[in-house]
């Protein structure tokens, strides 16, 4: 009886394996279908009555019996489509648990929006603390979600954008992996990825700016970032003075024509490389004054240096070098 058994059972899987073979060379099938291979014609009809894919010059039924593989409901308008829809939020790396997790609301309703009863309103509450519980189980998760969530803080008070607040935590993530946070300070790690996601990313942020957002000092970022620059292999490319020239003219509230003109005095600056050896900020502060300067909308080099965040002896020094050197070469 047992060997019986055994041989039905085997019969029964080879039976679900010709299925689901079948199945596939008949999916296979209907993405390979291009032409009727009676009459050549590449006028086929699709018949979702009868799940058939039919020549419409020789009537040739070339598939049948074709799964359909989108949803079982109907829409007739955007609103209904998008009320039926069945899907959570995008995967993100912002999130510990990569947002794949599910949370307990506070409403105390049913799904008739019903209010619960006091003993069901217990029940939920013990669920809603166990769900909590059990979302952040492990030490290292429980690093990831408070680093995470600072990593978010700093990134909403510098207002950055998502592809920022993603890469710092893939990069946290990595650090986390090569166990190089253990002896560190949380907000100094999660503080020089985020600056070294800028980076990466080449959006202009300062080490003041990061540190001043993170509320710690300068010296702590400058020192953590070194250091996963170091132990995870990053190569940093160094940031072009193009990229201030934007944010100044955004900050300092400047025409359209300044930043113009700022962007090809440093591109003609670059062609004679004028710019190695200089910090980014300085050269493009002094290509925004010369701009403005010339523009007639002038803007005081105090102004424009508490902006860049240098002295204005370099924007003085920087802007001499560019005067003498470039406003004979390029037309203005």
């Amino acid at each position: 009886m047992k060997k019986e058994r055994g041989e039905e059972k085997v019969k029964e899987e080879e039976k679900l394996d010709k299925v689901k073979s079948a199945e596939d060379q008949l999916d296979s099938q209907t993405v390979a279908v291009q032409q009727c291979p009676e009459c050549g014609s590449n006028r086929l009809m699709r018949d979702y009555e009868r799940a058939e894919i039919v020549c419409m010059d020789c009537g040739h039924v070339i598939a049948m019996k074709i799964a359909d593989r989108g949803p079982e409901w109907r829409a007739f308008d955007d609103e209904q489509r998008a009320k039926r829809t069945r899907v959570g939020a995008p995967v993100t790396l912002s999130i510990h648990d990569k947002g794949l997790s599910t949370m307990i609301d506070w409403h105390d309703r049913d799904v008739f929006g019903k209010k619960l009863s006091p003993d069901q309103k217990a029940q939920v509450y013990r669920l809603r603390k166990w769900q909590r519980r059990i979302r952040v189980s492990d030490a290292t998760e429980r690093n990831l979600a408070y680093a995470l969530s600072e990593i978010s803080k700093i990134s909403n008070a510098l207002n950055l954008p998502k592809n920022i607040v993603e890469t710092a935590s893939l990069i946290y993530r990595k650090a986390v992996k090569e166990r190089l946070i253990r002896g560190r300070s949380i907000q100094g790690v999660t503080a020089a990825a985020v600056y070294l996601a800028c980076r990466q990313c080449k959006l202009a942020r300062t080490i003041e700016e990061i540190a001043y957002a993170a509320n710690i000092s300068k010296k702590e970022v400058g020192r953590s970032y070194r250091f996963l620059v170091r132990e995870l292999g990053y190569f940093v490319p160094p940031l072009s003075p193009t990229y201030y020239v934007t944010k100044f003219s955004n900050q300092l509230t400047m025409q359209g024509k300044v930043e113009e003109i700022a962007h090809k005095i440093l591109k003609a600056a670059t062609q004679l490389k004028l710019t190695s050896g200089r910090g980014p900020t300085g050269i493009a502060a002094a290509a925004s004054y010369i701009a403005s300067v010339l523009t007639g909308e002038r803007k005081t080099q105090r102004e424009i240096a508490e902006i860049a965040q240098v002295t204005e002896v370099t924007i003085r020094n920087r802007y001499k070098e560019l005067t003498e050197r470039l406003l004979f070469i390029i037309e203005i």
